[in-house]
């Protein structure tokens, strides 16, 4: 009773403390408003190409060329965001954004492909301009201590901004046109750009102070390169994100293949609300981990994940398949927190533009192959050896992690090595 007494007491001071930031709340805030208004634009999506698109195999190619376009850009969006005033980019997204959704009340008013593609090309290079510049932006408002708790509301939010995203476009869809959706993407658009102008974010102006040494790091995209080997902990980190992303990558199909092994299609909407509420309660308690042994953290989690994928070989015992879930979305709720933490503490700032933005094109890449490998292996192999094969992956790349960080004498608080 005194432990609950005393959490509620913490998460009431942080509360306290995020609400007397008007930076932190008006980003966490905008995070949930452009994952809300994208989920609403996917499903619109969904919907729009059922009746257009007959092929469920043209209809992953149209919204792969979406995804295409956003990595493509990736490269420029890491240079700009670390170039220029990150408010600045933000509010160009936010117009961006406007301007695709006017793109797709043109598809929907002509029936086009051709316009709807221009709405999905535009809105992912929107968002691979807008999200490495938040991601950026955090740390410049936020005390070092404070990144691990900000870090898991961050992704708290993204993934509430998915839950109620989704849910909400299904509603709208029932009572309104599809053309209404849209315009109720576009209102939440214009009300995160309005709200991105409120923003006050202390930070050099290297438009105009350019030193020797910054105006070398702005020349190329591939200078961030340097700046990863030169920290021998960022690559074993980013490698060790690939096992949640086995899990992820292919989510939707498991689910169903879940769902049809057991006869029993409610249970999608089981597994979904399960993982999405034990994602949330990780993000909550992974401030309680400590600000300590970041690395030692991710190793642990890796290994829920891992044991977690083992566990759907029982996929016939559906409170295994459950429990399964409710471990894998724990964990994942703690680990991206630990890992976003730990690139903002070992990047040098002027370089987070591009380093966030290199993670997302690999992490969208990562999809895209994960994605398929999951289709072809379930036509294959089947669930259960899928599965089995996932987590035997999973534990040997959490084992290569270990031995790496191992070998480098880590100091987890600093990410320095140490004698």
């Amino acid at each position: 009773m005194i432990m609950i007494i005393n959490f509620n007491k913490n998460l009431i001071g942080d509360a306290v403390i995020i609400l007397k930031n008007k930076n932190i709340w008006i980003l966490l805030t905008g995070e949930f408003i452009a994952g809300f208004g994208l989920w609403l634009g996917i499903i619109g999506d969904l919907a729009f190409m059922q009746d257009k698109v007959p092929s469920d195999f043209h209809k992953s190619l149209i919204l792969a060329i979406g995804i295409l376009a956003g990595i493509a850009i990736g490269p420029l969006s890491g240079r700009i965001v670390d170039q220029y005033k990150k408010k600045n980019i933000m509010l160009c997204a936010g117009i961006g954004r406007l301007i695709s959704v006017g793109f797709m009340f043109i598809a929907i008013e002509t029936g086009s492909i051709a316009w709807m593609l221009a709405f999905l090309i535009s809105i992912n290079v929107a968002a691979a301009f807008y999200f490495p510049a938040l991601q950026a932006t955090i740390p410049l408002v936020v005390e070092e201590k404070k990144l691990l708790h900000i870090n898991g509301l961050y992704m708290n939010i993204s993934t509430l901004s998915r839950v109620l995203g989704t849910a909400a476009a299904g509603v709208f869809l029932t009572i309104m046109s599809l053309s209404m959706l849209y315009v109720i993407a576009f209102i939440s658009y214009a009300l995160l750009l309005v709200l991105t102008t409120f923003l006050n974010i202390k930070e050099p102006n290297r438009e105009k102070e350019k030193s020797p040494e910054e105006e070398n790091t702005k020349q190329s995209f591939k200078e961030l390169f340097p700046i990863i080997k030169e920290r021998p902990t960022i690559f074993p980190t980013l490698f060790l994100t690939l096992v949640p992303l086995l899990f992820i990558g292919g989510f939707n199909l498991i689910v169903i293949n879940i769902s049809e092994a057991l006869e029993n299609p409610s249970i999608k909407g089981w597994l979904y609300t399960i993982e999405g509420v034990a994602f949330i309660f990780g993000t909550l308690f992974v401030r309680r981990f400590g600000f300590n042994t970041p690395f030692k953290k991710l190793f642990i989690l890796s290994i829920v994940i891992a044991f977690a994928q083992l566990m759907l070989f029982y996929v016939q015992f559906s409170y295994l398949t459950i429990l399964a879930f409710v471990l894998f979305g724990f964990a994942v709720g703690c680990f991206f927190p630990i890992a976003t933490m730990i690139f903002q503490m070992t990047i040098p700032p002027m370089y987070h533009g591009r380093f966030f933005s290199f993670r997302g094109m690999v992490d969208d890449f990562m999809y895209q192959i994960i994605l398929l490998s999951t289709g072809l292996m379930l036509d294959t192999l089947g669930l259960q050896q899928m599965m089995i094969t996932y987590g035997i992956l999973s534990f040997l790349i959490t084992s290569w992690f270990y031995l790496r960080v191992k070998q480098l004498k880590v100091d987890v608080v600093s990410t320095r090595k140490v004698s």
